[in-house]
């Protein structure tokens, strides 16, 4: 039997503010899309935390059987500098600064993404689609669109009719906007826009002669706007109607509420069934911003090469830190959560290498079912990984008294055990285990080794003062001694 079939998921749905239990529309399989990143600069942050998110769920998804399709795009083309459709095109913008061609500039910035997605153990969607590659099936959407009366061409432009579109659908059903406050809180058209009203959006724009990214289509030589391309791509590979869209916060309004009025007018159909909105990430306290100087790119927090953080930081402590929020919660990324996050994570890592070590008996004393069972139930709930992390350390207090003998486990048992920390610390937090290996680890094992001889001669001449000093030496660079009856270990943090 699927897990799937016995672990019941709840999704919080943007659309109808609750969380809903999930059921896709064909058993056993999922489409899910989400927004991926314009290629016109670095990868930022804020996007790794949003990616990151939506493949936990991905992995979540896969580890209970689902045959998952993961869509998730490359914005290179038709994203202008801001929601007015006014502007310059970004990418195209980036290529005149710099004197090279747009594509040039989108190579760039994709091997970019692709390299530090790469460096947090992201895995690769189903299907990662651009723009540009589909310029056929965004100029037939326009087409339906006008054909059924919501969308209108000027001077080579064409707009999709909001107004027309609200008189019998609702225009901000994602957002909970009512567009009659979106009128009033509009200015007024300063008489050099193509557009009927204000809150109209471009389905096509009209290239100027300096515009260099342009394709023919039956209204002019132009490029297809912004929100177009994932109505385009996700109905191709997902169908009109599919189970989940996922994207940052920040696309709520207007992307996705504009992905949703498309599909109704062209397709008549809505679109998806749960919506996913992954929430900000702060720095310090603040927002992340350029012009303030309050930003860090993960080059330099994984570096240590910044004014911000007092160290570098492992990938994989950083992705842990990251799980240790839920995905809807604002999370603020400082160095005291980072160092903290960094110990727990050690914690973590130890305990799965005790597990190898740990000796078996004739019973276990505690419920490894009821504990295994808590961790499907945190996943569950939303995806609720800061509580899976909470039951998973109680997995680690347990590794750690099996291993001092206070705790006894079966030889059946410690196989269930090891399993569910694989699957939910590897193969669903993603997590690496970076803790140094093969012959760096041999050496790193002899050098303590040899120290802790040193200091258990020091103890027996009664030379304590060398004793400590060994100890608070090892100890200030992450090496823990821990004294028992069967002698001197050592653990990293």
């Amino acid at each position: 039997m699927q897990l799937y079939k016995n672990q019941q998921i709840k999704i919080y749905n943007s659309l109808t503010g609750k969380k809903e239990p999930f059921k896709s529309i064909n058993e056993g399989y999922v489409g899910m899309y989400v927004c991926g990143p314009t290629v016109y600069s670095n990868v930022h942050l804020g996007n790794v935390r949003t990616f990151m998110s939506f493949d936990m769920v991905f992995r979540y998804l896969k580890h209970l059987g689902y045959k998952v399709r993961y869509v998730r795009n490359i914005t290179d083309a038709g994203h202008l500098e801001n929601d007015a459709d006014v502007g310059e095109d970004k990418i195209t913008k980036k290529a005149r600064l710099e004197e090279i061609e747009p594509m040039e500039i989108v190579q760039r910035y994709t091997v970019d993404f692709h390299n530090v997605i790469n460096t947090f153990n992201l895995l690769p969607p189903s299907i990662e689609p651009t723009a540009t590659g589909h310029i056929i099936e965004q100029i037939e959407l326009i087409n339906a669109i006008i054909e059924n009366g919501f969308g209108y061409v000027v001077n080579g432009s064409v707009y999709f009719d909001v107004h027309k579109y609200n008189e019998t659908n609702d225009y901000g059903i994602l957002s909970k906007r009512k567009l009659e406050d979106l009128i009033h809180n509009t200015r007024a058209l300063d008489g050099q826009s193509d557009k009927k009203n204000p809150q109209d959006f471009a389905l096509w724009k009209k290239a100027e002669p300096t515009h260099i990214m342009r394709w023919p289509s039956p209204w002019s030589d132009g490029f297809p706007g912004w929100h177009l391309e994932c109505t385009a791509m996700s109905t191709k590979y997902l169908g009109n109607q599919f189970d989940i869209h996922g994207g940052g916060m920040d696309l709520k309004f207007p992307h996705h509420e504009c992905e949703i009025a498309q599909n109704q007018a062209a397709l008549g159909q809505f679109p998806v069934n749960y919506w996913m909105h992954a929430n900000m990430l702060e720095l310090n306290g603040a927002r992340m911003s350029k012009s303030t100087g309050n930003i860090i790119n993960p080059a330099e927090l994984l570096s240590g090469k910044n004014n911000i953080m007092s160290k570098a930081y492992n990938p994989s402590v950083v992705r842990f830190f990251m799980m240790q929020s839920a995905y809807r919660s604002v999370l603020d990324l400082t160095d005291n959560g980072l160092l903290a996050s960094e110990k727990g994570f050690n914690r973590l890592m130890n305990a799965v290498d005790d597990i190898e070590k740990l000796k078996t008996a004739n019973q276990t004393s505690f419920d490894i079912q009821a504990w295994k069972q808590s961790c499907y139930d945190a996943m569950n709930d939303d995806f609720n990984t800061p509580i899976l992390i909470a039951n998973l350390f109680e997995g680690v207090n347990q590794v750690n008294a099996i291993k001092e003998g206070s705790k006894t486990i079966t030889t059946e048992d410690l196989k269930t055990l090891k399993d569910v920390f694989n699957i939910f610390v590897f193969d669903i937090l993603g997590l690496k285990n970076n803790q140094e290996s093969g012959a760096g680890t041999e050496k790193l094992s002899g050098a303590v080794e040899l120290l802790i001889k040193l200091r258990q001669e020091a103890r027996a001449n009664k030379d304590f003062a060398l004793s400590d000093k060994i100890r608070d030496e090892l100890a200030a660079v992450g090496i823990t001694l821990n004294d028992s009856r069967e002698g001197t270990t050592f653990t990293t943090n």
